[in-house]
């Protein structure tokens, strides 16, 4: 049994998180879950059952062959994958949220009705490239230079931490069109990585392995003038746009983490004994798994007021902010608690608890470094 409170959904909410649970129970046991992390291995069999049973559709509107799920369901539906394994969560989000959410928040419709039915029917996956090695927190720094030569834009320079590229078939990437223009000069382009002159080179990485970072390369990659993806220098506004909703998934991912990691654990503690009794009936134990759920609780409880936000059609800049400071860093928290209340198994590589504890690092860097939440916080706040 899961320990993801129920409080709040709606049936059908219910009825979906039971669905992929199952799904996901029955394809990744714990096993191959390690298997899949230890080999670097994209868990393509889990992607693959996601598209069949129609997962993939969730946050697409009906008119291009989707659900129509509001961003309630997908806080709940990505929650609920997270907790089985973020690996997974990673693969799906990749797709439908980075690239894919960004083609559907602000693509002409020729886009929309050229990607979103493949997406949905799993004949392409889609990544998003935004990182560069001199431009990170400092997004408008980027210099991957994008010119346009005949009926093409010719595309020069590099990236770096784009999650996902190497089983990616288009990026989503982000370019200079007018260098002198600082933040007004960016704008963005569906780049198929097939296409000469694209280079993807993997990464090693502390954590979440199986859908791993890598480098991409753009030496001379031409691109139709209909893959430049919004308006020619918008893509900042569009970036924006973008990042709120995926600081709103990542808070959402560790969610689903956080109460991984405590029932894990619990199941480990209540087993185990130590001066004839389980390590439970010890105080400082009871309160370290109290403190973690409340901790658990609190990232939750903002990240579904987020979503709830931006289906009544707010931009919650502030609240997104917060949700994802709150639920990284209680994720980094609940996870350091858990492997000291697992204490020496915790820290071997046959039990998952290290791999939770390396996969939770990576969020309070991504999608905007929480020093960045903060100060975007305080500018909020007339600061």
């Amino acid at each position: 049994m899961h320990g993801m409170p129920e409080y709040g959904l709606t049936e059908e909410q219910k009825m979906m998180r039971e669905s992929v649970l199952g799904l996901l129970q029955r394809l990744l046991p714990e096993e191959k879950v390690l298997q899949l992390d230890e080999a670097g291995e994209f868990p393509y069999e889990a992607y693959d059952a996601l598209v069949e049973q129609g997962w993939m559709a969730l946050p697409f509107d009906e008119k291009y062959g989707g659900l129509g799920g509001s961003y309630a369901d997908l806080a709940v539906f990505i929650e609920t994958i997270a907790y089985h394994w973020i690996g997974v969560s990673t693969a799906y989000l990749t797709t439908t949220t980075l690239g894919g959410g960004h083609i559907k928040l602000y693509g002409s419709e020729e886009q929309k009705k050229e990607f979103i039915p493949r997406i949905i029917s799993g004949e392409i996956k889609t990544a998003f490239s935004l990182t560069e090695p001199g431009a990170g927190s400092d997004a408008a720094a980027i210099r991957t230079r994008a010119q346009r030569r005949g009926d093409d834009w010719v595309i020069n320079g590099s990236k770096v931490y784009t999650t996902g590229a190497h089983v990616a078939d288009y990026l989503v990437v982000a370019t200079k069109t007018d260098p002198e223009a600082g933040h007004r000069g960016i704008s963005q382009f569906i780049v198929d990585t097939k296409q000469k002159g694209v280079t993807i080179r993997p990464l090693r990485q502390l954590g979440r392995r199986a859908v791993h970072t890598n480098e991409v390369f753009f030496e001379d990659v031409a691109v139709p003038t209909g893959h430049l993806l919004g308006e020619e220098n918008r893509g900042w506004h569009n970036l924006m746009r973008g990042l709120n909703l995926e600081r709103m998934i990542i808070a959402a991912t560790h969610c689903g983490n956080c109460q991984r990691v405590i029932d894990y654990v619990k199941a480990y503690a209540v087993e185990r004994e130590q001066f004839g009794q389980p390590i439970t009936k010890f105080q400082s134990i009871a309160h370290k798994m109290a403190d973690m759920q409340i901790m658990a609780e609190q990232a939750r409880l903002i990240t579904h007021k987020v979503a709830k936000m931006m289906d009544e059609g707010l931009q919650p800049v502030q609240e997104t902010a917060m949700a994802k400071i709150i639920a990284t860093e209680n994720n980094i928290k609940i996870a350091d608690h858990g492997m000291q209340i697992m204490g020496g198994a915790g820290y071997m590589m046959d039990h998952a608890m290290q791999m939770h504890y390396r996969d939770c690092r990576v969020g309070p860097i991504g999608g905007g470094a929480n020093e960045i939440q903060r100060t975007i916080i305080a500018k909020t706040m007339g600061l």
